[in-house]
């Protein structure tokens, strides 16, 4: 490994490589194509440092990690949607159901602050939830079946929409417009840091936002950093 790799190149290498990288605040989905050298510099952080971390955590993955670089196209399809797409299907109307409780009830206690989360949230939730359905009903099924053309040394099926590449675009598009949300929610609650009114529903909206943002990066990290690179690659090979 070295700084000039890619936050994205380090990132699949190994889970524990990503839990640096979080600890740190680099963005190593919307954000992997910046090498390590550079993402620490916008950061005012060591990156031989953070790179000594990584190095010194390598050896403790655990035995469940799967390389996704390796593993089937369409099993890592699959494992998105099981893992990823259901944890938001479950997690983001728990969340709006804390949010909209905890606007209610402290709304007049910091309104500039509560009315933008709700926004910011109301609009992930929504583009989320509308970018899943494209993914299962058009993009992944179709990724599938490229996973198992190749496994099964049959040439790619064609798609209804040219290549593969310009639903994946769109995708991208949108993982960056989730992951501007994510990092302004992040900003403007100062890192998550609870306000001197937090009740015990104000410390689960935030610690479910926290645990939100942790999840999706890995979720648009295994979507923008292998699998669409990987779908691309099978189909101009």
């Amino acid at each position: 490994m070295t700084t000039t790799q890619t936050l994205a190149e380090l990132a699949t290498g190994s889970y524990n490589a990503i839990r640096v990288l979080e600890s740190h605040g680099l963005d190593y989905c919307c954000g992997g194509k910046l090498s390590l050298d550079q993402a620490c510099q916008k950061k005012g952080l060591n990156p031989a440092e953070v790179l000594g971390e990584i190095e010194r955590n390598a050896g403790g993955a655990s035995s469940g990690d799967r390389d996704w670089k390796t593993a089937p196209l369409d099993e890592l399809a699959r494992h998105v949607v099981a893992t990823h797409h259901e944890y938001l299907k479950l997690e983001l109307p728990v969340i709006g159901a804390r949010l909209q409780k905890v606007r209610a009830v402290h709304g007049s206690k910091d309104p500039q602050l509560l009315d933008r989360m709700g926004e910011l949230f109301g609009g992930l939730r929504a583009e989320m939830e509308l970018h899943m359905h494209k993914e299962e009903a058009m993009l992944f099924p179709f990724i599938e079946q490229y996973g198992k053309a190749q496994a099964a040394g049959r040439p790619m099926p064609p798609v209804p929409f040219g290549t593969i590449a310009n639903p994946i675009r769109v995708m991208e598009m949108e993982h960056t417009e989730a992951g501007d949300a994510l990092s302004e929610l992040r900003t403007i609650t100062k890192d998550y840091a609870l306000p001197e009114w937090a009740c015990a529903t104000v410390r689960a909206l935030y610690a479910g936002l926290a645990a939100l943002e942790a999840d999706l990066h890995v979720h648009i990290h295994l979507e923008n950093n292998i699998m669409f690179p990987r779908a691309i690659a099978l189909e101009t090979a």
